[in-house]
């Protein structure tokens, strides 16, 4: 992505290796909150629909106005 900065290059250049898209390698790398350490962000499942819902508003999941809760789940652990 030539005019934008990768604010995690380590993420991005993984991602790209074990074969991400440019663009959601981007994306992922470029997210604040998906560098919580130590895994300790809360599974999806215990997300709310509307905390589901931005998270894969800030990815650009589209059709994600449609989706119920298990849509959104999937879409987001198939789109990082």
């Amino acid at each position: 992505m030539p005019d934008e900065r990768i604010k995690n290059e380590k993420q991005y250049q993984t991602l790209l290796e074990i074969g991400y898209s440019k663009e959601n390698a981007a994306r992922i790398a470029n997210m604040p909150d998906v560098v919580e350490k130590g895994g300790n962000a809360k599974p999806y499942e215990e997300w709310t629909k509307d905390e589901l819902y931005q998270q894969a508003r800030k990815i650009g999941v589209e059709g994600r106005s449609y989706m119920n809760k298990n849509n959104l789940i999937k879409s987001l652990r198939s789109n990082t």
